[in-house]
């Protein structure tokens, strides 16, 4: 059983399911509402469970009920918590979300401003044997202490670099492998085309890049330009963590040391079949659907 140590953000996600998204200051009636675990780092380690991987966690939460049901959820799920730290006196992350018709997402996030951010008390608590390291960008100083982990220990570091990435480039420098997403790219770059900023980024470090672009697919930058998978047909019902679990199942099948074109397709997969379902990360996968997937014959060809 491949293991990931997932490093960064653990929230709970207050769920409204609404006709249209809000687009004014009125009243508004959810025909729907549901609680569950969300967060970047958190909904990884949920998809690498659920895929059959050990997922670590290394999280900052509150010491309050909010907190505990976080923990809850997640050890409920097959996640090693031994490293999520619960911070006295400051609030858990909360965010209400609402999910319209058509699965698309709107997202309001509280992250209290004075959670500890130093990262050293995480040393101790790496997993011995873990096969790699996925780091989100909400804890900027955790995702580079773990990254920089990861380089000395000889396994892969991989960025989940969603917005908004340091302009720095230091997470960046620090991973082995970074997977953005287009409007991740698009601010860190400064540049529209996503193809033209993927080969930009991709000549300014030494880790592999690529970039999720939902139901366009995945561009992988290589030495001769950049090159696309298609995403797997979907009919889209909840986008809400879809990247999330893409992350999951990249880092998890690229600790089982798949190359990056398979991990890419695994992944893809996996999202694939979570945006057809209704719950964030409750819509996860597991190994058998995904494999399923990938098995059934489709039109799907990488696109030089």
């Amino acid at each position: 059983m491949a293991r990931v140590f997932c490093v960064g953000h653990a929230v709970e996600d207050h769920i409204f399911r609404v006709d249209t998204l809000p687009a004014q200051a009125k009243k508004y009636q959810a025909k729907g509402f549901e609680v569950i675990g969300g967060g970047p780092a958190a909904n990884a380690a949920v998809a690498i469970a659920r895929l059959g991987g050990h997922a670590y966690l290394a999280a900052r939460i509150g010491d309050d009920i909010i907190g505990d049901s976080i923990v809850r959820n997640l050890t409920a799920e097959g996640v090693d918590c031994d490293a999520v730290r619960r911070c006295e006196g400051v609030p858990s992350s909360l965010s209400s979300v609402f999910v319209d018709d058509k699965g698309e997402r709107m997202i309001v996030n509280h992250r209290p401003a004075d959670m500890p951010t130093e990262p050293d008390w995480i040393a101790p608590l790496f997993p011995d044997g873990a096969g790699a390291v996925l780091a989100d960008v909400r804890w900027p100083e955790g995702a580079l202490f773990a990254l920089r982990q990861a380089k000395k220990r000889g396994i892969p570091g991989i960025l989940d670099a969603d917005l908004p990435v340091p302009h720095d480039g230091a997470l960046v420098d620090e991973a082995s492998i970074v997977a953005f997403s287009a409007d991740g790219l698009r601010d860190y770059t400064g540049v529209t085309d996503i193809a033209e900023a993927l080969v930009k980024v991709s000549t300014e470090t030494e880790a592999q890049c690529c970039v999720t672009c939902g139901a366009e697919g995945v561009l992988v930058a290589e030495s001769s330009g950049v090159r696309r998978t298609p995403a797997f047909p979907a009919e889209a019902v909840d986008t809400l963590g879809a990247g999330d679990i893409w992350h999951g199942a990249f880092a998890l099948a690229i600790a089982e040391q798949q190359s990056m074109d398979e991990a890419v397709a695994f992944a893809s997969a996996a999202a694939a079949i979570k945006v057809t379902r209704p719950g964030g990360r409750a819509g996860a996968p597991t190994r058998a659907e995904v494999l399923s997937l990938m098995n059934t014959p489709t039109n799907l060809e990488t696109v030089e």
